[in-house]
């Protein structure tokens, strides 16, 4: 599963990276510091997931969530924020997941293991073309 932090504190990025480094089947493809980056880094590397600190510095967290959900590959979106009054206007502009920053790292992977879990049932969804066609 290829996955783009996104989060202007470098101390956040480097303890996801750290933590990230240890789950199996999981890569980290890049690193985005503000919006414009990240977007560009969507549409660039086709992740399939991002986890996104709600105050990354750019554009408004909302309209980041609806342009990365206008690339043709649509990644997972986890968001990360520093309180639970985030929560639900996170989950409204389009995130998969929230993360409250302060929780135990468990919580972030179990929340990157649905992911994964996710894009598989999705992709055993997806009919398969038979050899020939």
């Amino acid at each position: 599963m290829d996955i783009l932090l996104a989060s202007a504190r470098s101390d956040l990025r480097f303890a996801l990276e750290v933590l990230l480094r240890e789950e199996r089947g999981v890569a980290v493809v890049g690193t985005a510091t503000g919006t414009e980056g990240l977007l560009a880094l969507v549409e660039t590397t086709c992740p399939d997931l991002v986890i996104f600190d709600w105050d990354l510095p750019g554009r408004p967290p909302a309209g980041v969530l609806a342009g990365a959900r206008a690339f043709d590959c649509p990644p997972y979106i986890i968001v990360l924020g520093k309180d639970r009054a985030i929560q639900q206007p996170a989950l409204n502009a389009g995130a998969d997941a929230f993360v409250l920053r302060g929780d135990p790292p468990a919580q972030l992977l179990a929340a990157v293991r649905q992911a994964r879990a996710q894009r598989v049932a999705s992709a055993a969804e997806i009919p398969q073309k038979a050899k020939g066609e």
